[in-house]
């Protein structure tokens, strides 16, 4: 039975407990408990569903990542009526949200990165940044980002609020900015608009833009800490010409990490082909550095489609991170400034769809 939701898999993946033995798993929660007002976590609990998988299809990143929302309900409606009703209580705890980004440079390849995958999503703002997470329509790929409050300077965020942009729009906007011009981002009480400010750091042009926001009722997914089989890291421009060269031959690259290195392959109508790399060091030239951490052999396949669209991120970061186990979802990372970060999940091909 193919699941729901998940076109590439090609039979039902095994139950939550089983296949990663996660349960439970503490989701510190970038949102405070709109009940209590406690930033206690959560634990992620599979529902009964993911537990009797044989009885119902489940798609791969439900049983993953326990699609949960906390507090979803209550959280929801209290974002909803937060927006829209000036006289709620609650906004009265809400002053201002500002932060102040030296170069929009970062926010710009951001977007670039994640906008074919993405088009409409909550960017969630705290006390400790910014965040972000969706899925696309195919539920293939998942994408997370976080700004920490550190990336910023000033940040100040007196009240979790969603901003809820389409991702078009926000490009749009962002391209009437210098990479150099500094980015303020703002949002008053109860926003219904985002108000961008582009500020030239060569001259005195001063633009100012408010973009308006879209009610969005997204999921969070509770991403366990994983224990993978095989890390990879590698300088992020390697990466990429990796994928867009063995594209050009199909449309899936099998990924095989073991004691001789990592070996990216894929056999086409038109022929086969494969790079192998090994671990070596660089010391002129640590960049250029690649570190394989290997527990067990692994090997998956991927779609060459969805790596060349992750690629589009190698202009934040030189290096690029994959973490690979058998049967969980590829982790493409992009280490950002501090502990900030742009991830990729993609989950693999199984069965026929090799």
């Amino acid at each position: 039975m193919r699941p729901e939701g998940f076109r590439m898999v090609s039979r039902p993946m095994k139950p939550v407990q089983e296949a990663f033995k996660m349960l439970p798993v503490p989701i510190p929660s970038p949102k405070k408990n709109a009940v209590y007002g406690t930033s206690k976590p959560y634990y992620a609990i599979p529902p009964r569903s993911c537990l009797q998988s044989s009885a119902s299809s489940i798609s791969f990143y439900q049983q993953y990542f326990d699609l949960r929302s906390w507090n979803t309900s209550q959280e929801s409606a209290l974002s909803k009526v937060s927006r829209h009703d000036k006289t709620n209580p609650y906004n009265s705890t809400l002053k201002m949200l500002e932060a102040r980004l030296e170069q929009a440079d970062l926010l710009k390849k951001i977007v670039d990165a994640i906008k074919d995958l993405v088009q409409d999503c909550n960017f969630d703002c705290n006390d400790s940044g910014v965040a972000l997470q969706a899925m696309d329509n195919s539920h293939v790929a998942l994408v997370s980002m976080m700004l920490k409050a550190e990336s910023f300077s000033p940040y100040r965020c007196d009240r979790n609020v969603a901003l809820g942009l389409n991702l078009t729009s926000l490009t749009k906007v962002l391209r009437a900015a210098q990479n150099e011009d500094i980015l303020t981002i703002k949002a008053e009480d109860a926003p219904d608009v985002l108000n961008l400010v582009f500020e030239s750091s060569e001259s005195d042009r001063l633009s100012e833009y408010d973009l308006k926001l879209m009610d969005i009722d997204q999921e969070h997914l509770g991403i366990p800490d994983t224990e993978y089989a095989a890390t990879i890291s590698m300088p992020s421009s390697e990466f990429s010409r990796i994928c867009r060269d063995l594209m050009a031959l199909s449309e899936s690259v099998a990924i095989e990490a073991s004691k001789d290195g990592v070996k990216f392959s894929c056999s086409g109508d038109i022929g086969n082909g494969a790079v192998t790399l090994r671990s070596h060091t660089n010391i002129d030239k640590p960049d250029m550095n690649v570190e394989i951490e290997l527990t067990e052999p692994v090997s998956l396949t991927f779609s060459l489609k969805y790596l060349v669209n992750f690629c589009k991120a190698a202009g934040l970061s030189k290096s690029v991170k994959l973490c690979l186990s058998n049967e969980v979802p590829l982790l493409v990372e992009y280490g950002l400034a501090g502990s900030s970060y742009l991830r990729f999940y993609l989950a693999p091909k199984i069965g026929d769809e090799e």
